[in-house]
């Protein structure tokens, strides 16, 4: 991920509407939802969840497929794991183990140090 997409992403989802939806979306895993469930669940007319979810669609945060007359979203977890990865690149100035316990991200795990790298902790 690079600073580009990751700006994409936030900018997605500094609308409390849109954190609601992917959260919603998070929650129901890899079988998400139809767009009617999530506005009846989150209490949106449907010109506005369809203004929310085209955004967080071009972001890339959802996957929309279309399932008859209806369209089924699923969260983007891979994104938000790359955008945590991202953030967490640097943890701890390149000494990982040192904030392990803080950060849950896999960048902060002792394994991925060079120092004991295919270590197990």
């Amino acid at each position: 991920m690079d600073k580009s997409a990751a700006t994409k992403v936030f900018e997605s989802l500094s609308s409390g509407v849109r954190l609601d939806i992917y959260r919603l979306l998070v929650k129901t895993g890899p079988q998400g939802l139809v767009a009617g469930e999530i506005g009846s669940a989150l209490e949106i007319p449907p010109t506005n969840l369809s203004f929310h979810l085209k955004a967080l669609t071009h972001a890339q945060l959802v996957s929309v497929v279309q399932e008859g007359r209806f369209q089924r979203y699923r969260a983007n977890l891979a994104l938000m794991q790359d955008l945590i990865a991202y953030l967490t690149a640097q943890c701890c100035s390149g000494h990982p183990e040192q904030c392990a316990e803080i950060c849950p991200s896999p960048a902060c795990r002792p394994s991925h140090s060079p120092k004991t790298k295919g270590v197990s902790p």
